[in-house]
């Protein structure tokens, strides 16, 4: 079974008028209809599983020709005017948007006791295709309409679209039945869209070993797999607080970066690009690339190696985030060439780090140590979704 496609799209809220539903809903028909007419109803499912075709067929239905809308709007158009003429048309569409994606299984059994096919079959394909998209592949767009089109003869088109509205985008995905090989083993012919970097595929074939783990996992008892799962639940509010911060492990780390210049330094002092500032990201950087698991407790230290988007714990400093990057891709590549005493000098770092913390008491003032970071942030190019970090008028930090 493959995907037919995907499509990308601006995320558009709002209504369509009566006017504009009702023709839809009438051209939608006459179009449907002569397609069967002409090529039968395996041709509807093909187009209907094509995106560009899909958009093409929104469009020309007087939609707006790019907006998130078209989805809804069609699904919803088409169902209105295509079942009930089921019975005569052979073809049927279940599920749509919100509520009525949950009523799918319920419809797609009413329809196969009715045209003799296996209806419990087609309710499982619904969820799978759901579950596919929305759990197994996770690429930050959340199902919020599932549409089901079948045949008398028990073929199908899925159409369901996802919200991502951090990115202002919805996602629309396609699938056709024609050719099911498996649902979790590369089902998917292609992906368009914008590159979202690495996401978790639990969906590829590659992910044959993770998914018998994952088997294994659900055979254990339940009171020894508890024992072992780590659950990190992040708070609603946007600053950092004392409370979500390892003070002894950050304090550390500022003491280390910021006022003790141990000889074990010396290495990681000459390595070029490393300023003053650099060396407090350095530190966090590489402990993510070298610390336990246990020292990922509080993941909000980590945001002090280069601030926040959002401007919290303060702006992004970008020319920090610069010589970090080279610092590392010097010393990566160095390692490359069997010169491999940059990285290792990286990697002290974290080591020292963590000797440091041994009978530490912090005495830093949480808020004093984010003020004196957005008080200096111009200096660094900081930045944040709101603009550029701008020198303090008095460019003297006063915290009492």
């Amino acid at each position: 079974m493959k995907r037919s496609g995907s499509a990308d799209l601006p995320l558009h809220y709002g209504h369509v008028p009566m006017w504009l539903a009702e023709r839809m809903s009438k051209l939608g028909f006459a179009i449907t209809e002569a397609i069967i007419e002409e090529f039968g109803t395996v041709a509807v499912l093909q187009r209907l599983g094509d995106p560009f075709w899909f958009q093409s067929f929104g469009a020309v239905m007087g939609m707006d020709w790019h907006s998130s809308g078209i989805t809804t709007s069609v699904m919803g158009a088409l169902k209105k005017a295509v079942n009930p003429h089921a019975a005569t048309l052979g073809i049927y569409i279940c599920g749509g948007k919100g509520k009525q994606s949950r009523n799918t299984p319920v419809e797609l059994i009413k329809y196969g006791a009715f045209a003799g096919i296996d209806e419990e079959a087609l309710a499982r394909s619904s969820r799978l295709s759901a579950k596919v998209d929305n759990t197994a592949v996770q690429d930050g767009f959340q199902l919020y309409l599932h549409s089901f089109i079948v045949d008398r003869s028990g073929e199908w088109t899925v159409v369901q679209q996802g919200m991502r509205p951090d990115s202002s985008t919805a996602r629309r995905y396609h699938w056709h039945s024609a050719g099911i090989t498996s649902f979790v083993s590369d089902p998917h012919s292609g992906i368009a869209g914008t590159n979202q970097g690495r996401i978790i595929n639990m969906a590829a074939k590659a992910a044959l070993p993770a998914q018998n783990a994952m088997l294994s996992m659900a055979l254990e008892d339940p009171q020894r797999m508890l024992g072992e799962l780590r659950h990190l639940k992040m708070p609603d509010h946007h600053d950092i607080r004392a409370k979500d911060v390892d003070l002894k492990r950050l304090g550390a780390m500022l003491w280390l970066s910021h006022e003790k210049r141990p000889k074990d330094f010396e290495s990681l002092l000459l390595l070029e690009g490393m300023g003053p500032r650099t060396l407090q990201s350095m530190a966090l950087v590489s402990e993510v690339i070298y610390g336990t698991p246990s020292r990922f407790d509080d993941p909000a230290r980590f945001s002090f190696a280069h601030g926040g988007k959002d401007g919290h714990p303060f702006p992004v400093p970008i020319k920090v985030f610069d010589e970090t990057i080279a610092v590392l891709r010097r010393a990566v590549q160095k390692s490359k060439v069997g010169q491999s005493d940059k990285l290792q000098a990286i990697r002290k770092l974290s080591e020292l780090s963590r000797m440091a913390e041994q009978g530490f008491t912090p005495n830093q003032n949480l808020d004093a140590v984010i003020e004196k970071e957005r008080h200096d942030s111009w200096k660094y190019g900081g930045r944040t979704v709101f603009g550029a970090a701008k020198p303090p008028e008095d460019r003297q930090l006063k915290l009492f």
